[in-house]
């Protein structure tokens, strides 16, 4: 028996392209379930039900992010009702981005942040999105959370993603080379 879950990767990279790259509100709800859901889980910004969710792409999501922002791949895990993609996402905070940073005021500061993604799937299609993030470290890259005395780091978060032989346990005063 196939894998029934060997196409979400298509059906996410094609609901991907539709947000970031044809800016596409239709072209991204058509590969979604008549009801879907997104949930920014730090932000807690998103939508549920078609129409609340498709406003939102509309009004604070699609085509609302810095001219400069990419994203690279990290890994990715596709289970039978489930993708998960794991990645770094970075841009220049250069325009308000009310989706992710609601009330935040460009900074003009560059961000690298390690985020995941958790995309459900019915019948083909994408069911619910929760994304992940830590918004201290976004909020110390953009100097709006000043880290000293907190547990908390920066863009040293998605440096480590990319870089697994970084140091580790700065925070707890140890500096292992």
């Amino acid at each position: 028996m196939a894998n029934p879950g060997a196409d979400f990767g298509a059906v996410f990279d094609a609901h991907v392209q539709a947000e970031f790259v044809d800016l596409d509100v239709d072209a991204a709800m058509a590969t979604m379930t008549p009801n879907p859901y997104l949930t920014h889980l730090p932000a807690l910004t998103g939508g549920y039900g078609h129409d609340d969710l498709r406003a939102f792409y509309r009004d604070h999501f699609v085509g609302k992010w810095p001219a400069d922002t990419v994203t690279e791949d990290v890994s990715r895990t596709v289970g039978e009702h489930r993708l998960v993609d794991e990645m770094i996402l970075r841009f220049t905070h250069d325009i308000e981005m009310d989706g992710i940073l609601p009330g935040v005021a460009p900074t003009g500061r560059f961000v690298e942040m390690a985020l995941a993604v958790v995309v459900d799937f019915e019948d083909g299609k994408i069911s619910a999105e929760r994304i992940y993030w830590d918004q201290a470290s976004v909020l110390v890259q953009l100097g709006l959370l000043d880290p000293a005395g907190l547990p908390v780091t920066g863009v040293e978060q998605a440096q480590t993603v990319q870089d697994p032989t970084r140091p580790r346990n700065q925070l707890l005063g140890e500096h292992v080379d």
